[in-house]
């Protein structure tokens, strides 16, 4: 069965100011739905992976043919990426965690300051296009990044980290260019108005 683009949870303009409307709909309408096309056309023909679901199929690459295995990885952790970052905005996110992640972020980093702080320069020391990852790694909270369109279901010998999946931010310049340029810094900053906190808590 063909892999789909998801609907967004919001509409386009519901992340303003913060995350703009032009952006969101070159994001998801267009380099969303562009990794959803390669990763189909890439499958194409080969029923042992077109069964497969998104996690199974990347979550074993060694498994895919070599001569399609790199528009595997990409495209489909593109996919995979992005339904994830979705699910974790909202037009009423912000504010701070509570609860038990309240508590593991604390315990890990020394206080909410503190892990922002930490994330946003996990996400500035990416060199060109990658994630910014709060993940969950033997019940510990850690910070990591990945390059490209990696991520942790790909295992530590590819994406270079491994944990489960908390949430993650897109550092790649069409996540932000249309409105703050080349200030990834400012975008960094800007997204945390519009996490789901409740969303990632259930990642958690």
């Amino acid at each position: 069965m063909a892999h789909e683009l998801p609907s967004l949870p919001f509409p386009s303009n519901a992340l303003e100011p913060h995350i703009d409307k032009a952006t969101m709909e070159v994001h998801h309408g267009a380099h969303h739905k562009a990794y959803v096309d390669n990763l189909n056309k890439a499958i194409a023909g080969n029923p042992a992976l077109e069964s497969k679901s998104l996690d199974a199929l990347i979550g074993d690459l060694p498994s895919v043919p070599e001569n399609i295995r790199g528009a595997v990885r990409n495209n489909g952790g593109g996919h995979w990426n992005h339904s994830f970052f979705w699910k974790s905005l909202s037009p009423k996110g912000g504010g701070a965690p509570s609860g038990k992640l309240a508590d593991a972020i604390h315990s890990a980093f020394g206080g909410f300051d503190a892990f922002k702080e930490k994330f946003e320069a996990a996400g500035l020391a990416r060199f060109g296009s990658g994630w910014a990852w709060l993940v969950s790694h033997g019940g510990k909270l850690e910070i990591c990044s990945t390059a490209n369109q990696d991520n942790l279901l790909m295992g530590r010998t590819i994406a270079g980290c491994e944990g489960k999946p908390v949430f993650g931010v897109d550092v790649w310049e069409h996540a932000y260019y249309l409105k703050y340029q080349n200030k990834r810094g400012a975008y960094l900053k800007a997204i945390w108005n519009v996490i789901d906190w409740n969303a990632v808590a259930r990642n958690f």
